[in-house]
Formats: structure tokens, C-alpha cells, sequence
């Protein structure tokens, strides 16, 4: 018998006259996603998208797990596919006796888009409920509060059947909003923007800004591993690293201790707008929270958002850090995210930070350095690359 995996659209189905430019994105992030698994048709119809191994040997659960991470599906089944005809049905019921079998309700429910199948729904639903009972003595019918939901779906090319679905990562499909840049410190907060912004539909690139020998190389690793973390759901990352130690030098000896973050913060600002449209990106990505530390007041943010020539997204700004915690359990970055590796936020802390800057206040506070040469040569000196699932990371 033949498994397939059935995924449904969420948001996408209600686009409209460019909804055909969405799909055909989506089917692409799918396509990619499944290369490094084996070979796959993918076909749509229906607001369903079917994948079918053309190979016996592929391992289905890691495919479902990379699907099961593809923004722009909402809902994810696996299905045995048969022939549409009731014998057929039943014949291939055999796929659902391991589900059935740790369960002591359930209920049938049919779906028939093929109108010219010759059983209703209400009838597939009744005739195959009794095939399963007789199959599965130990079973009842609960219509109203089943231990599990067998599905029979009844479409164009075949009929399905599957024991329920579970919901995709929704979202919109990665690429189909722009491109943007991420600022990556190698924190919790950080990844977890980007996570969530990529669930939006941008495709994320990585800027991450690197302060040898106050950084290590660990640290960089890290950020690294931050990113192929990240990339199960957002694809392939290019990470841009950041040459940053003279600025921070320069800040050191030229500006005024409680201005060194908010400082560095705008600096980090403008050339992460710098790259980013380089690099085609649209707009900047921080994982600020309000409140969370001094340089994520108001009146730090406004000051930082000064120097940015793209507007700046910040998803987690109303969060607390329980709820960012969460997020990055869920997307496995927060194991790699509390290793205890600085980064250059954490060097060159002021002992007593401005909170509440003035805006004339830090631009006189940094205007003994000589920022257009710094951020030059820190862009000129910038260092591209891409990580994936499968690179390999090593010191």
C-alpha cells in the first residue's frame, strides 16, 4: 500500500487573483525542503497538496517532520492512498489498525470532492464504521467525543485514508513577503523573531556583529548553530558576520560610558541597513522586548530607530521572556541559545546605562568617532555564509 502525505493551505486559500503566484511558491519551499530526503511528486488540487515518494526506501517520518515545519500549511496528515472504490477502501483499512488499536472510540468522517463516486458520504461513513467495528471488536462509536476521527476522502485522482490530521506550522510560505535582516546576537530573543517573522513569509538573512578576541570563536559557532536551528523552518540562512571590534574600541575610548550600548545600538542599526539593502532585504528584524533591558526602553528604541534606513520589525516586543522561552523550546533554539558564550552586547556593558536618552543627547555623545569609515570598513569587511540543516559546523 501506498503512504502519501496530504497537506492543506491555511491563509493561503483566501488570496485571490495572486493566490497561483503563493501556491506555486509554497510548492517550491516544499520541493526544497524534501531534497535532501529523496525524490517526490508534489501536486495540487483542491486547496490539498499531494506528496508521493517515488521510491520505497525514503523515510516517511523525516519527511513529515520537515513538512510538518513548512510555512504555508496548515493542516498535515499521512494517508494511505487506494483506488477509489468501496473494496478498495476497506482492502486498505489495514493502515489504520495501529491507530485504532490504542484507542476505544472513534467516528468516521467522509469527504467526497469526486461527485461521480457512487457512495454519499453519509454512507461511506456508515459502511466503513461497520467494516472497522467488525475488524476491531473492542471499539465503539462515539460521534461526539471519539478517541480518534478516521478520515475517508474521496478525491480526483484516489481515495484517501488517514486517522486524523494535525496542524502545520501555518503561515504564510517563506519568500512570498520579501526578504529581511535579522540582527542574530546569539541570545534567546533573537531567533525566535526570526522564527517568527519567516512564519510571515519573509525570507530571513542573518547579520550577526562579531568582537574577537572579546568574542570567541565558540561564540561565532553558536550563532551558527543558532541559525541552522532556525533554518528547519526558514530554510536555508545566509549569515553575514560582522567585523565589530574597532567600532566597539572606538566607542570605548570616544564616548561617554552610560551612551556605549545605545551607541553601539544605532551603529549596529545603520549598517544592518546597509547590508540589508545589499542584500535585498526590505526591512530589519530585532527581537527587542519592551522594558527587557536599558537599550529596549522607548526612548532607546526611538533613538536606535534614527539610524535604521529600513523599518525595523520587532515580533516580540509585547512579549514576556516566559513567552519567548516558549517559542524557543519550541523550535529547539533555546538549549544552544543559553550556552554561556558572550557576545558583543556583553562586552563593554556600561556599569550604569542611560535608560531614558534624548536623542540630541547620544548624537553628541558619539560624535567623536568617525562613523562613516567605521561602518565602511565593518561592511566592506562583512563575511557571507549559508548554513542549512546539513552543514557541517565545526570551530
Amino acid at each position: 500500500m501506498k503512504e502519501i502525505v496530504l497537506l492543506k493551505y491555511g491563509e493561503l486559500a483566501l488570496k485571490g487573483t495572486n493566490r497561483a503566484t503563493f501556491e506555486s511558491i509554497l510548492m517550491k519551499n516544499i520541493r526544497r525542503r524534501l531534497a535532501p530526503v529523496g525524490a517526490f511528486t508534489v501536486t495540487k488540487a483542491q486547496s490539498t497538496i499531494t506528496v508521493t515518494p517515488m521510491t520505497d526506501d525514503i523515510d516517511m517520518d523525516e519527511a513529515y517532520l520537515r513538512l510538518s515545519r513548512v510555512f504555508g500549511i496548515a493542516a498535515i496528515s499521512r494517508s494511505a492512498v487506494v483506488e477509489k472504490s468501496f473494496d478498495a477502501m476497506r482492502a486498505g483499512a489495514d493502515y489504520l489498525d495501529d491507530a485504532l488499536a490504542s484507542v476505544k472510540t472513534f467516528k468516521v468522517n467522509a469527504k467526497r470532492s469526486d461527485k461521480t463516486f457512487p457512495m454519499g458520504s453519509p454512507e461511506i461513513c456508515t459502511e466503513l464504521g461497520h467494516y472497522l467495528l467488525e475488524r476491531h471488536p473492542h471499539l465503539r462509536v462515539d460521534v461526539h467525543n471519539p478517541d480518534l476521527v478516521v478520515w475517508a476522502e474521496v478525491r480526483d485522482r484516489a481515495a484517501y485514508l488517514h486517522a486524523g490530521q494535525q496542524m502545520g506550522a501555518g503561515g504564510m510560505p517563506i519568500g512570498s513577503a520579501g526578504k529581511a535582516a535579522l540582527l542574530l546576537s546569539g541570545g534567546i530573543d533573537s531567533p525566535v523573531a526570526g522564527y517568527m517573522m519567516a512564519k510571515r513569509g519573509l525570507e530571513i538573512i542573518a547579520v550577526h556583529f562579531a568582537s574577537p578576541p572579546y568574542t570567541s570563536e565558540r561564540a561565532l559557532l553558536k550563532v551558527k548553530m543558532l541559525c541552522q536551528k532556525m533554518s528547519a523552518y526558514t530554510g536555508r540562512v545566509r549569515l553575514l558576520v560582522v567585523p565589530f571590534t574597532e567600532l566597539q574600541q572606538e566607542i570605548g575610548e570616544k564616548c561617554p560610558e552610560e551612551y556605549f550600548t545605545i551607541v553601539m545600538r544605532r551603529l549596529m542599526m545603520e549598517m544592518a541597513s546597509h547590508l540589508g539593502e545589499k542584500y535585498g532585504c526590505g526591512a530589519l528584524i530585532t527581537g527587542e522586548s519592551l522594558g527587557q533591558v536599558a537599550s529596549q526602553t522607548m526612548q532607546a528604541i526611538a533613538c536606535t530607530d534614527q539610524s535604521a534606513t529600513l523599518p525595523v520589525f520587532r515580533p516580540v516586543i509585547g512579549m514576556d521572556k516566559e513567552e519567548i522561552v516558549t517559542i524557543a523550546r519550541k523550535i529547539d533554539t533555546f538549549e544552544t541559545s543559553i550556552l554561556p558564550y558572550e557576545d558583543c552586547c556583553t562586552v563593554f556593558t556600561p556599569r550604569h546605562p542611560r535608560t531614558r536618552p534624548q536623542l540630541e543627547w547620544v548624537i553628541e555623545a558619539e560624535s567623536g568617532l568617525d562613523r562613516a569609515r567605521l561602518i565602511e570598513a565593518a561592511v566592506a569587511g562583512t563575511e557571507a555564509v549559508w548554513i542549512d540543516e546539513t552543514t557541517e559546523l565545526t570551530i
